[in-house]
C-alpha cells in the first residue's frame, strides 16, 4: 500500500551523534547571546565582537534612554505642584455692648490659578548662572518658571567630560507619562540657543554624567522667567 521504505536500523543517527548535534546547537547559541544578542540589547560585550560589529553602542543607548526615562518620570512624580487648600476667612466675634454692624457683603470666590498665571505678561527679563557638579552616573535637572511663548537664550557647558542631555517642559498639573521634549543628546560638552516655552509651567534641561570622572556643567539664561530652581 505504501511505496516508502522504512529506514534501516544503520541509517539511523546514534545517541552519540545526536548528543554531538545538540552541543553544537547549544553552543551556537551561546555564541550568538554573547556576540550579538546582549551587545546590542543591554550594552554587555564580554568578547569585543560586539563593538566591532557596532551593536554595542546600541545597546548602550538603549540602557540609557531607559535610565533617563526613569529619572524624569521620577522628577515628574516628585515636583508635581500642590494642590491648593480653600481656606475660609475668619470673622472676629464683636462685643456684646456693641451694636451688631450691618452684615458685611459675602466674600466673592476667587478660582486658585497656577503662579505663572497669576504673573502672565509681568516676567521682567532677567539672567542667571548655575552650576551642578555631577558624580560618574550622576543625573541633575534645571527647570525654568515660563508663561507660555516666553523666551530665554541659554547656554551651557560641560567642563570635565561630556554628558547626555535632555531639554523638555512639564504644563502645571501634567498628566501622568506626558512629555514635551526640545532637545536631546548624547556625549555632548555643551549647547546654546534660545528655548520659547510651549505653555504654562516648568521647562529646562536634564543631564546624566554616564563618563567615569567627575564633571561640572554650568548654565547661563537670560529671558523672561519668573523663577529659576534645581529639582534634581
Amino acid at each position: 500500500m505504501y511505496n516508502t521504505d522504512l529506514p534501516k536500523r544503520a541509517d539511523l543517527p546514534t545517541t552519540g551523534r545526536l548528543l554531538r548535534s545538540t552541543a553544537l546547537a547549544a553552543l551556537i547559541a551561546g555564541g550568538l547571546l554573547v556576540t550579538t544578542v546582549l551587545p546590542a540589547e543591554y550594552g554587555i560585550d564580554p568578547t569585543g565582537i560586539g563593538r566591532a560589529l557596532g551593536l554595542t553602542p546600541m545597546g548602550e543607548i538603549k540602557i540609557s534612554l531607559a535610565a533617563e526615562a526613569r529619572a524624569e518620570e521620577r522628577v515628574a512624580t516628585e515636583t508635581a505642584p500642590a494642590q491648593p487648600v480653600a481656606v475660609a476667612p475668619a470673622v472676629p466675634a464683636q462685643p456684646a455692648s456693641v451694636p451688631a454692624p450691618a452684615p458685611a457683603p459675602a466674600p466673592v470666590a476667587v478660582a486658585a490659578q497656577p503662579p505663572a498665571a497669576l504673573a502672565r505678561g509681568s516676567a521682567a527679563a532677567r539672567q542667571d548662572t548655575v552650576t551642578v557638579t555631577l558624580k560618574p552616573g550622576q543625573g541633575a535637572e534645571v527647570k525654568l518658571t515660563m508663561n507660555k511663548d516666553h523666551r530665554v537664550r541659554y547656554e551651557w557647558a560641560s567642563a570635565g567630560g561630556p554628558v547626555n542631555f535632555d531639554t523638555h517642559g512639564d504644563p502645571y498639573d501634567a498628566p501622568k507619562d506626558f512629555y514635551h521634549g526640545y532637545g536631546k543628546g548624547r556625549n555632548e560638552l555643551g549647547s546654546k540657543g534660545e528655548l520659547v516655552a510651549a505653555f504654562d509651567g516648568k521647562h529646562g534641561w536634564f543631564w546624566r554624567n554616564r563618563s567615569g570622572y567627575d564633571v561640572t556643567v554650568t548654565l547661563k539664561t537670560q529671558g523672561e522667567y519668573a523663577r529659576i530652581e534645581r529639582v534634581l
